[in-house]
């Protein structure tokens, strides 16, 4: 797994949304983005995750970001996800991992005593020349918002 680091450049990626919708990192040139990389939609953990997010959204805004989610979930399943929780950012189906590998976030992952591959819950903060500013590795589902803030 090699993972972005702080300094990097991001490579550029282009994915669809939960409509349907292409979405690249150019539609963020000269723009603070924050992409946030989730296991799957509607579980516990990433819906804890997503509504802190979506909770402080207008703060992350006054701030100057962007927000991304990323994960492997259908855009059906992104869609129902976003519309039942109300999220204000976009979702990308990643279904087949053009973000999460350019990101470096698939890898190992240990649940239960179980060795399995999966998406490793990662979040970068990106400046508007793509470059990675701040990787949080140990998300607060709960508090995630003020991780990035403080």
């Amino acid at each position: 797994m090699n993972t972005l680091k702080i300094g990097d450049k991001v490579p550029a990626f282009t994915a669809k949304d939960q409509d349907g919708n292409t979405i690249s990192l150019d539609d963020y040139k000269g723009k603070k983005i924050i992409v946030f990389f989730y296991p799957k939609a509607s579980t516990p953990g990433c819906t804890a995750e997503a509504c802190n997010l979506r909770d402080n959204y207008k703060e992350l805004q006054t701030e100057g970001y962007e927000l991304l989610g990323v994960s492997a979930d259908s855009e059906a399943r992104q869609g129902k996800f976003k519309d039942k929780y109300k999220f204000p950012f976009p979702l990308l189906a990643d279904e087949d991992h053009t973000v999460i590998n350019a990101f470096g976030v698939w890898g190992p992952k240990k649940f239960m005593g179980r060795e399995y591959d999966g998406i490793h819950r990662k979040t970068f903060v990106i400046d508007g020349d793509a470059i990675v500013t701040k990787v949080i590795d140990k998300v607060k589902t709960k508090d995630h918002a003020a991780q990035l803030l403080e």
